[in-house]
């Protein structure tokens, strides 16, 4: 068994082993000349000592370059997303909620509750939420790309809750090499180009080397209109086209009528649907709405544009000291491109003589509200009199004059899609030194500062403010705003209505820019005691070291960007923020064997290690933390290896959390219990409806939040104190000698995270307000922190006026996943070709969020194999069974590999579903719409549509050939998705919009369909 050694530490390796992990190293036609035999090898990740013999005692899922060249990614998120055990995060899949990155989400339990490592360091981040934009890791030059789960606290911080992803660049290249690449979908749409030239060069006799490393990529978008299943927009509850209640033509609502005495809605006699108007082209009612498909506006694959550049270098000032420095620099564009803009329920004044208002519209204006008490008689707003002498007066002079305030739902498409560009330009440097103190002792000093600034720059979207000015109109050419710039507007009519000079008037881009920063110096001293225990012969090892961190994140958006409701259909205000931490940090780690070369104790080896860290928070004092693990490993013989690893983290709330204020944002929510004709019939309902500040006239006449989103009050808090986590891994590595090309980890991980840092599920907002709903909950805060829109009384609209639900973050939360990781590998000589075998699989038992632990009635939510807008609090869907298998064949000069992914079968979440049926009963609308049964005595109910409550299991294949034309020549071409599968569809509205997209989840099942992939690889 060959074991790495990194005696002399060259750049671009951490100056650290890394634990444990089984690699199959295969020999593929264009490494037999290099004497590749195909033996494993043990990668050591995940610790401070530096000990070449040292098997460390956490599981490491390692992925090579040679897989990353066959699968033939082209970013470092693909590499991960396929990877059991992590859960697909934002990234190119994500259109709607992808802020220009991509992130990494080891075991579904959030993004930020991992490190990403580039050679063992940290790297600046790119969001003021701390987290590592994966885009700028240069993948050209990775050798390896290392997945530690827990225990890595520390070694590489406090913060490692979930673990770290190291990637690992080649050392000491030497030569040239150039790859181009291109992929394209069976479509003929979602070109992906990319080149990467990397030039190395030892110097003075072997002492230094530097490597030099340019890279360009281009990616097109996959319309979402271009699939025949993502093209509508489907209704997860009914499957029915659904679209957006943001339509054209024009959606009005105001107060539904309300009888003086009953204190009920009373029946206006010549318009439906109560306090929501829309007439068509004609200028006719609308007896069935019209909504607007937005599905063939987004994308499945984000516009990508990439140039980055990675340098580093190494020398050896004498045989006991190296000195080393390494920069990388990109400048990223990810476009996301979503459906029109327009103006989204917000609130504007029509004056009832604006010369483009239909006489239909303006008669069900007049009939709003009640204007004076009666017995239970209709009482229009104004008189059929007042209402005809008004359409014709002069102006706000006129005695005659009258106007009424109503919300208006407009979509846009004459000013084209929403456009945002994210430009974010990166860069990170590092400049050491290390060295030894004896034979058996070696220091490291190091220091690194990097930035990232991503300009966020929106097109296409309109303006509330310029809607409002426009929807006063003296005539077609003056607004009675008196501003000679102002274009009034038709709001009334159909698509096209709105004429080029109008939307040009109504829209604006805006921008929102980034920053954030990372300074950072460590000192470590490592290496052995020089002396062993009584029955060991390798020695004690130990490290010990000391950090500094500073982080800096800055958020600054124009006045249109912070102005909430403004911009149409942004999803809420960008506010400034402005915040910083640092952190002093040291930490000591033992690696003690014990017993070695001793029956049924080949070794026998003892780790702990501890880190003290001291937080200083701008504006707000600070804290300190102490973290610790503690592990061993027990080698009894037969190539058997036990080991286990129990450790205490702590994660420190991040600029975002602390300093964000309070803001209006989108969440998603599909069924309103205050919706419907329930609050009707129940007074407490109502009562708690009204509380929540829906106008009495409204209530019968809510509806649910319109595209299944509804509005959600969010922001940070200073006062919040660090989570802490407790994990655990046990496991067994096997290595028979019967077997010598085979090898198997298993391991057993367990992660529980108290007073975590996070904001209520939607799902548990609605529930602890309405779940038991008594006269006494309309006082309960639980309710009234509620705040619903003032003209429907709805949880969608402006955001200026409608906070919706209360989210802040808090420390109230439970966070808890474990499961099995099992590693494989097996090579063989067949005779004519050699066969390399590697499987990889996680089963994850549970993963719960309780999202207030205080409250014996908060719901401790399990969402393995489940999806749901709810069980989208970290990320995508967490099958319960998933795995990877490569088989590849190598011949003389030809490598055939095919990769089989499978994902297990999924549900649509019980509690979710028994949650919509209540909803639903209580709303007064049948739970059967689309079911078996349609007579409603289906005892399981059936909110959600039959077909759309589970996704069957789902296979994946990619299948390459690589061709070793020559000795310089490498060409190699991939079918991705070889049988075409297509994506589960689910409809729109069952899950969290961040990730369930053009009716199915793009972040876990391809959407894109078959494509291929060729590239050729040139190297002297």
């Amino acid at each position: 068994m060959k074991k790495t050694h990194y005696s002399k530490l060259k750049l671009g390796a951490a100056p650290l082993v890394l634990s444990v992990a089984l690699v199959s190293a295969p020999a593929y036609a264009q490494d037999a000349e290099e004497g590749a035999t195909g033996s494993s090898e043990i990668v050591v990740t995940g610790t401070l000592i530096r000990n070449p013999n040292l098997e460390q005692s956490t599981p490491v899922n390692v992925t090579t370059a040679d897989t990353i060249e066959l699968k033939q990614s082209n970013v470092a998120e693909e590499v991960l997303r396929e990877l059991p055990g992590v859960v697909a995060n934002i990234g190119s899949a994500v259109n709607n909620g992808n802020s220009g990155a991509s992130y990494v989400d080891l075991r579904g339990l959030g993004s930020i509750r991992n490190i990403v490592l580039l050679n063992g360091n940290r790297v600046a981040p790119s969001d003021v939420n701390g987290r590592v934009d994966l885009n700028n890791i240069p993948l050209a030059l990775i050798e390896r790309v290392d997945a530690l789960t827990g225990a890595a606290v520390t070694t590489y911080g406090a913060d490692a809750i979930t673990g770290v992803v190291n990637f690992v660049t080649k050392r000491d290249f030497a030569g040239l090499e150039v790859t181009a690449s291109n992929q394209i979908t069976e479509e003929g749409d979602g070109h992906i180009f990319r080149v990467d030239a990397t030039i190395g060069a030892n110097f003075d006799d072997g002492r230094g080397n530097a490597v030099l490393s340019i890279g360009y990529q281009q990616a097109d978008p996959v319309y979402q209109g271009a699939r025949p299943f993502s093209n509508d927009t489907l209704d997860s509850y009914s499957n029915q086209f659904i679209g957006s209640g943001t339509s054209v033509p024009s959606r009005f609502s105001g107060t539904r009528p309300l009888d003086p005495v009953t204190g009920q809605p009373s029946t206006d006699p010549t318009v439906a649907n109560g306090g929501l108007r829309q007439v068509n082209a004609a200028g006719a009612a609308v007896p069935t709405f019209a909504t607007y498909n937005f599905n063939p506006f987004n994308i499945f694959q984000t516009p990508f544009e990439r140039f980055n550049i990675y340098a580093q270098a190494n020398y050896e000032v004498s045989d006991s000291v190296e000195v080393y420095t390494r920069g990388m620099f990109s400048k990223n564009t990810v476009s996301t491109i979503i459906a029109p803009s327009g103006s989204f329920g917000g609130t504007v004044t029509v004056n009832l003589n604006n010369p483009y208002l239909p006489s239909t519209l303006r008669n069900q204006f007049c009939a709003f509200n009640v204007a004076a008490a009666g017995s239970g008689l209709y009482t229009p707003r104004f008189t059929p009199a007042e209402c005809a002498a008004a359409a014709t007066a002069t102006g706000r002079t006129d005695p005659n004059y009258r106007e009424v305030t109503v919300t208006l739902n407009r979509r846009t498409p004459e000013v084209g899609p929403r456009i945002s560009d994210y430009q974010t330009t990166f860069f990170d440097y590092r400049v050491g030194a290390r060295g030894g103190i004896t034979d058996t002792i070696d220091w490291s000093v190091e220091g690194a500062y990097g930035e990232s600034e991503n300009i966020q720059t929106i097109q296409n979207y309109t303006l509330q403010s310029r809607f409002r000015e426009a929807a006063l109109a003296n005539n077609t050419t003056t607004c009675q705003s008196g501003n000679a710039n102002c274009v009034p507007v038709n709001l009334f009519g159909p698509e096209g209505s709105i004429t080029p000079e109008m939307a040009d008037y109504l829209s604006e881009n805006s921008s929102t820019t980034n920053r954030t920063s990372l300074a950072q110096v460590r000192a470590i001293v490592s290496g052995d005691l020089g002396f062993a225990s009584p029955g060991a012969v390798q020695p004690i090892g130990f490290a010990l070291g000391g950090e500094y961190r500073k982080y800096t994140a800055q958020q600054a958006s124009d006045l249109l960007a912070k102005t909430p409701g403004e911009l149409g259909g942004a999803g809420g205000a960008a506010p400034d923020i402005d915040g910083a931490y640092d952190v002093y940090e040291a930490y000591a780690e033992i690696v003690a064997p014990l017993i070695e070369d001793k029956p049924f104790f080949e070794s026998l080896t003892l780790e702990a290690g501890v880190r003290y860290s001291d937080y200083s928070i701008e504006g707000a004092g600070g804290y300190d933390t102490w973290t610790w693990k503690a592990g061993g490993s027990w080698e009894p013989g037969a190539g058997v290896k036990f080991r286990g690893n129990y450790s205490r983290a702590v994660r420190a709330p991040n600029i975002g959390e602390l300093f964000t204020p309070q803001t209006v944002g989108l969440t998603n929510l599909g069924i309103d219990p205050c919706a419907g004709a329930a609050p009707t019939t129940d007074a407490n309902l109502r009562a708690v409806c009204i509380a929540q500040g829906a106008p009495a006239g409204t209530i019968g006449s809510i509806t649910n939040p319109t595209a299944a989103q509804a509005n959600i009050t969010v922001g940070g808090n200073l006062n919040l104190q660090p989570e802490k986590a407790d994990t655990w891994t046990i496991g067994l590595v096997w290595q028979p000698d019967f077997l010598p090309r085979f090898n198997m980890s298993i391991d057993y991980y367990n992660i529980k995270i108290n007073d975590v840092l996070g904001t209520p599920l939607p799902g548990d907002i609605i529930a602890a307000c309405f779940d038991n709903v008594t006269a006494a909950s309309a006082s309960d805060p639980a309710c009234t922190s509620i705040r619903r829109n003032p003209i429907t009384g709805g949880l969608d609209g402006d955001p200026s006026t409608t906070p919706g639900l209360f989210g802040l973050t808090n420390n109230q939360g439970r966070l808890f996943t474990d499961g099995i990781d099992l590693l494989m590998n097996y090579s063989t000589d067949l005779g004519f070709a050699s066969l390399d075998w590697s499987f990889v699989g996680n089963w994850t038992n549970s993963s719960k969020f309780n999202a207030n632990v205080a409250n014996p009635d908060s719901l401790n939510r399990e969402c393995v194999g489940y999806y749901s807008v709810n069980c989208s609090f970290t990320g995508s869907i967490q099958p319960e069974f998933q795995f990877s298998n490569r088989f590849t064949l190598g011949f003389d000069k030809v490598d055939l590999s095919l990769l089989w992914r499978w994902i297990d079968r999924v549900d649509f979440e019980p509690q979710q579903l028994q949650d919509d049926i209540d909803a639903a009963v209580a709303a007064g609308t049948s739970p059967t719409t689309g079911c078996p049964d349609p007579t409603g005595t289906d005892p399981n109910g059936c909110v959600v549509d039959p077909q759309f409550r589970s996704v069957k299991a789902q296979h994946y294949f990619d299948l390459t050939a690589r061709f070793n034309v020559s000795e310089n020549l490498v060409f190699t071409a991939t079918v991705q998705n070889l049988l075409d599968n297509k994506p589960p569809l689910l409809g729109n509205t069952i899950g969290s919009t961040t990730y369930n997209s053009g009716n199915t989840y793009p972040s876990t099942y391809d959407a894109l369909g078959r494509r291929y992939a060729v590239s050729a690889k040139l190297k002297f």
